[in-house]
């Protein structure tokens, strides 16, 4: 038996998501309806899609379908949305890649100026890394993405906004009151880097002020981070939006 769509879009959750629990809240369905779609379709499919014993990640099998997946439901989507815009009015979804800091520091205010513009359209966001987002966009993960810098720009890209990078440090740091802090100065105390949106710029940075790229730690999270840079194991350097982001013992410079 062929694939049906509801299937197609339960598998794509699940992948999108990485757990059962987020996809079912997406899906407005239950945990036990998941399962159930999930399982109806590697039966029909013949093959497991998702690795139960690692955290249901997709299976080689999986690799294959998931692109047909995207592209079928992406054609419905497009379909109905097609339809729906014949009455006047944008209806549907769409899915909006960005790193933490353009999440937490850029979109808040933005999706109340869409919600209230563009009430029937749905905003799904992904938050990611500067590695994971292009890919998302290229494989068809998410419909649109707001990227940091990307080298290339990607193809049809339109500058947004512009922000400065500045230094995080304790607010007991001997630094902390300056207006500004040579790069240099901050390798006395040790770099930590965040892999979720900043470090290719900041490798970028050293570069064009021709000093050597050298981190003390690298982190995926940037709560991790800013957790690291309050207990004293080094400092950091992230994009102005993240100040939002900040606890009081913090301050960027």
């Amino acid at each position: 038996m062929a694939p049906t769509v509801p299937q197609l879009r339960t598998l794509l959750a699940v992948v999108e998501s990485g757990s059962f629990t987020a996809a079912a809240l997406s899906l407005g369905v239950s945990q036990s309806s998941v399962s159930r779609t999930l399982r109806a379709l590697e039966e029909d499919i013949g093959g497991t899609l998702l690795d139960r014993e690692r955290a249901n990640a997709p299976t080689a099998l999986a690799g294959e379908v998931l692109p047909h997946a995207r592209a079928a439901v992406a054609a419905l989507d497009a379909l109905e949305g097609s339809v729906r815009a014949r009455s006047g009015v944008p209806e549907g979804r769409v899915r909006l890649g960005a790193v933490p800091t353009v999440c937490q520091g850029l979109l808040p205010g933005l999706l109340s100026v869409w919600a209230a513009r563009l009430p029937k359209v749905e905003v799904s966001l992904f938050e990611g890394d500067d590695d994971e987002i292009p890919e998302w966009l290229e494989n068809g993960t998410v419909d649109a993405a707001i990227l940091v810098d990307p080298h290339p720009d990607p193809a049809g890209s339109l500058l947004v906004g512009e922000d400065e990078y500045c230094a995080i440090v304790r607010r007991d740091h001997p630094l902390a009151g300056e207006e500004a802090i040579p790069l240099r100065e901050l390798h006395e105390d040790g770099l930590l880097v965040s892999t979720g949106g900043c470090e290719n710029e900041v490798r970028r940075i050293h570069a064009k002020a021709g000093l050597p790229f050298e981190m003390r730690q690298r982190v995926r999270e940037l709560a991790t981070l800013m957790t690291m840079v309050q207990e004293g194991v080094g400092v950091a350097i992230m994009p102005r939006l993240g100040e939002v982001m900040l606890p009081k013992t913090l301050q960027m410079v």
